[in-house]
This record gives C-alpha cells, sequence and structure tokens, in this order.
C-alpha cells in the first residue's frame, strides 16, 4: 500500500512538473496561437466558438459593452459578466446592442494565451441593416400567415416591411424596390409581422426584406438583405400571438413591475394576458384560465404593462390572446412564457426607484423588457428596478412603503418628476414630494441618492405623444434641481443631457424628447458608476 502511495505521489509530481515546465516553457507554442472566433445562431440565439489550443486550459470569457465616451476619464468598456468553461463554445448573451467578448486562455499555473482580440455580436454592417431570425426553406416552408422576425436595430421607432415577387437586382438602399414589389407596410411597431400571403397562395415562393425607421419615418441605414419565403399553402398558420424574447438581454432580477410583450396576430389589435403564480395543470387553448392570478385587455398590438408589482420570489408564467371587440378569442392563446424572480434577502445593496426613465424602455416602441432601455443594465453594481411607468413624483412617493421597504436596500436611487415638468404643477409641489420620500428613507436607514432631474425636449414630445408641455418646464427644472443639489448625497445627471444650444434635451439622447435612449441610458449609468463615493460601499 505504502508503494503504491509513493508511486501515485511520484506519478503527481512528475504530472505537475512537467506541466509546469510545458506551460512556462511552451515547447507547444500555444502562446503564439490566436483562436479564430464565430458565431452561429439558431432560432435568435447565438453561439460563440474558437479553435481550442492544443494543452488543457480553462477560457475566460468576459463579456463587454463599449461606453459613451462622455464622461470624462471613463473606461472604453464597461464590463458586463464573467464565464468560464473549458470547452469550445459559450452561448452568447441576447441582446439587441453589440456585445464585445474578450477571451483569456489559463492553465494550471499561468495565463496561455490571451486577452484575444475582442470578438463583437451583433456586429451590425455599416449602414446597419436588419438581420432575419425566422428562414423558410425548402425543408422548412411557410404558411400561409408566416411570422417574419428580424433582429432589432438600436433605435428603431418602427419598421418598414416589404414583400416582393423576386430578389432585388441590388441589395440594401433606402428605396422600395423597382422589380417584384409586391406589397409594403411601415405600421410595425416591433421586430416582427404577421404576414398574410393569401393572395398569393398559388405561388411557390415570394421574397421579403425589412428597414428601419425613425420617429419621422426616416430610413435607419438600408434595407435588409432580401429573404426568400419558401410558400407551402398546407403548412398550418399560427393562430396566436408569438412572445416576443428575441434579443431580450438576460437580467439578474426582472423589474418589480413586469412587462410582458409578442409579435401581433395580423391585423389584430385588442390583446388578454393572464398571469400565473405557479404553472397551471391544464390551459384551454381558447378560453381563459379560471386560476389565472392576473389578466388585463390590452389595447396596445403588442406589450402590455402589469399595474401591478411582483415581489414575490418563483417562477411566474403568462401568455396572451387576441380577442375582438366583445373580448372572445381569436383563434388561441399563446405558449406559456415563464419569467423568474429570485428571491432578494433584505437589505439588500441598492435598487432603483422612480418613474419610465427608470423603468426602462425608449425610442417609443420598446418597453422596460428590452434591458438595452434600462440604466440599471450599465450599473458596476447590482440594482433591483423598482421603476414604475406613469409615476409623478406623488405617486413614486406613496409606493414608498410597499414597493421599497420590503427590499431595504443600504442605497436607493431616486429619479422622479420628470413627469410632472410637462404638467402645471408647481414646483414646490414636487419638491416637496421627494423631500417626503428623502426623510422616510431616513427614517427607514436607507441612503437616498438623488439624481437631477433632465431637461426635456417639448416638441419631440409633442411629436411622440401628441401632448403638450408646461411652457414654464425649464424654471421649474431649475427650481427642482436646486434643491436636488443641497441634499447631502445626489449625482447631476442635467449637465449632460443638453442639446448643442444648452436649450433643451438632445434629440440624438432621446428620441421622444423625454425617455433617454440606449445611449442615454447607457450615459446616466457611467455618470453614477463615476460618482460611486455617494452609495454606502458594499
Amino acid at each position: 500500500m505504502k508503494k503504491f502511495l509513493l508511486f501515485a505521489i511520484l506519478i503527481a509530481s512528475f504530472t505537475f512538473v512537467n506541466a509546469y515546465l510545458i506551460e512556462k516553457v511552451d515547447v507547444l507554442k500555444v502562446k503564439d496561437i490566436t483562436p479564430e472566433f464565430s458565431f452561429t445562431e439558431e432560432n435568435g440565439h447565438v453561439t460563440m466558438h474558437w479553435n481550442k489550443l492544443p494543452y488543457p486550459c480553462i477560457y475566460k470569457i468576459d463579456t463587454y459593452s463599449k461606453t459613451t465616451g462622455m464622461v470624462k476619464d471613463e473606461p472604453e468598456y464597461h464590463l458586463f459578466s464573467t464565464e468560464y468553461t473549458t470547452g469550445d463554445h459559450i452561448q452568447v448573451a441576447d441582446s439587441a446592442v453589440p456585445m464585445f467578448y474578450e477571451v483569456t486562455a489559463y492553465g494550471l499555473f499561468s495565463v496561455l494565451g490571451g486577452p484575444y482580440p475582442h470578438a463583437a455580436n451583433p456586429d451590425f454592417p455599416n449602414p446597419v441593416m436588419p438581420v432575419s431570425i425566422f428562414h423558410y426553406t425548402d425543408e422548412k416552408p411557410a404558411s400561409l400567415k408566416p411570422f417574419l422576425v428580424w433582429h432589432s436595430v438600436p433605435g428603431a421607432v418602427m419598421y418598414e416591411v416589404e414583400l416582393l415577387s423576386e430578389a432585388p437586382k441590388i441589395e440594401g438602399g433606402i428605396t422600395a424596390s423597382q422589380n417584384g414589389h409586391l406589397y409594403s407596410t411601415s405600421k410595425v411597431f416591433t421586430n416582427g409581422w404577421q404576414a398574410d400571403l393569401s393572395q398569393w397562395k398559388n405561388r411557390k415562393e415570394l421574397y421579403w426584406r425589412v428597414r428601419a425607421l425613425d420617429l419621422q419615418r426616416r430610413p435607419i441605414g438600408e434595407f435588409s438583405k432580401a429573404e426568400r419565403i419558401v410558400i407551402d399553402a398546407s403548412v398550418p398558420a399560427p393562430t396566436a400571438p408569438l412572445i416576443n424574447t428575441f434579443d431580450q438581454m438576460a437580467q439578474a432580477a426582472p423589474p418589480l413591475y413586469p412587462v410582458y410583450q409578442w409579435i401581433p396576430i395580423h391585423d389584430s389589435m385588442r390583446y388578454e394576458v393572464e398571469l400565473f403564480t405557479t404553472k397551471p395543470a391544464s390551459v384551454s387553448p381558447t378560453e381563459p384560465t379560471p386560476e389565472r392570478e392576473w389578466y388585463r385587455i390590452a389595447d396596445d398590438s403588442f406589450s402590455s404593462y402589469d399595474e401591478y408589482p411582483r415581489p414575490y420570489a418563483g417562477t411566474y408564467y403568462w401568455r396572451v390572446s387576441a380577442i375582438d371587440k366583445n373580448g372572445k378569442t381569436i383563434g388561441t392563446y399563446s405558449e406559456l412564457a415563464p419569467f423568474t424572480v429570485p428571491e432578494q434577502k433584505a437589505p439588500i445593496y441598492a435598487a432603483a426607484f422612480g418613474d419610465s426613465i427608470t423603468h426602462g424602455g425608449g425610442a417609443i416602441s420598446y418597453s422596460p423588457a428590452n434591458l438595452e432601455y434600462s440604466y440599471t443594465t450599465y450599473l458596476d453594481f447590482p440594482a433591483l428596478n423598482l421603476g414604475r411607468s406613469g409615476d409623478t413624483a406623488h405617486a413614486t412617493m406613496l409606493r414608498f412603503e410597499d414597493d421599497v421597504l420590503p427590499f431595504h436596500p443600504k442605497n436607493l436611487l431616486i429619479l422622479t418628476g420628470s413627469n410632472d415638468l410637462r404638467s402645471d404643477l408647481s414646483a414646490q409641489s414636487i419638491i416637496a414630494d421627494l423631500d417626503i420620500i428623502r426623510v422616510k428613507c431616513e427614517a427607514n436607514g436607507i441612503r437616498p441618492i438623488f439624481l437631477t432631474l433632465m431637461p426635456i425636449h417639448p416638441m419631440n414630445i409633442y411629436t411622440a405623444f401628441r401632448t403638450p408641455s408646461d411652457p414654464n418646464w425649464y424654471t421649474k427644472m431649475k427650481k427642482i434641481n436646486e434643491f436636488i443639489r443641497k441634499q447631502e448625497y445626489h449625482i447631476d445627471l442635467e449637465p449632460y443631457f443638453y442639446d448643442k444650444n444648452h436649450l433643451q434635451l438632445e434629440t440624438s439622447l432621446s428620441i421622444d424628447g423625454l425617455h433617454p435612449d440606449i445611449r442615454g441610458k447607457m450615459l446616466m449609468a457611467e455618470i453614477i458608476n463615476a460618482h460611486k463615493e455617494v452609495l454606502i460601499p458594499r
């Protein structure tokens, strides 16, 4: 037995010494190798691949996004996450914004290679164009009512879809095809559309392409590459809305107030969403479920905001159906879609509290479910999103006990009152509500960290929502921010968001004149990251 143990020790020692010498001397020239990186996609989900080094190693994958470059001394990249694998591939984050992946190879004793040059996905072409997700081929033909789905273009308010009888002679461009044009529509406000090909049922194939548009229906980039649709009239057509989780970034925890979104059924405008706190044993494809926890009739054709908070840990399920004017189901309900609320043990480190600017969303058509439009996504520390769209400062204050105290955050980032800038409410009334929030925080041992209000752009607000803004909004904002700057803990966002004339909100940061878009939400987080000294340390 002793001889066996001695032999095992000698073998182990030899192995470790041999590995040490191989790594240090690099007899395999591993450090001279730079793996090639590539991406494959299936149903909208992307996997990154690389060539493994000819030596056992662990690969560290750091995921980054680029920062705006608008905050002094900020780094070029923001680190999202770090993962490890011994394999040669990893499923990367679903995202509508470019993510950059830095891979480093580690042996037993040292770094064997890297960090290698960043690989990017999605790597948008220039000029940008949508990329299709669903493909209808000879092997997988389309029905007469197929869903056409593509990757979101950041900042797109709407899309124009074009059906063609043949492939265009020149791909891309910003004008409708001059040959084979059959139909087009720009009334598409999400990254998918159910086509109705019934009038071309005798054709064996068609082509489609899509381009992104801004608020004024001007092109953002060019048309996508024309995609062939092989048609088989015998294939059953979808009868339910398509749950839309394409390009949705992973999240540590969903917003306290969830948002449910889907790709609508052709020409249907009203939908019913139902929510379950546990997975139901059975559901009817056409009838509402009696055991449902909550339901809502949504007049928005592609999303629904939950008016109730969902703080309790567990997996929830929801589904959606199109309904007629009498509330009867058109077709069937969608498949059940899950989302998980993780357990949050109080006190948590930080939370963000406020209105829709905190809740998330932007570019008019994107909801808080699209996390690239949430500033908490880009923070250097975890922060639970306690925002609620539509809040006034008074409404935010009133829900403090119900929505903040159960989590007892050490740090509470407070941004509310932007909706009040548009109303005729006085600055003093808004300040009074902010001061009550401060008092409530201090009474409960929570550090209140106020964020100054950002300017608005009344003309863009009117264009987007057809609602006027108080002409005295600027004076009100200045008084409110003067109060905020006198608080012991505050972070000043206002100076970063003006246009070149220093008069109103910069359009490139907010299409609708109120809610910062992706770059604006990144900027908000970068300013907060640069002033973390006001937070209680972790």
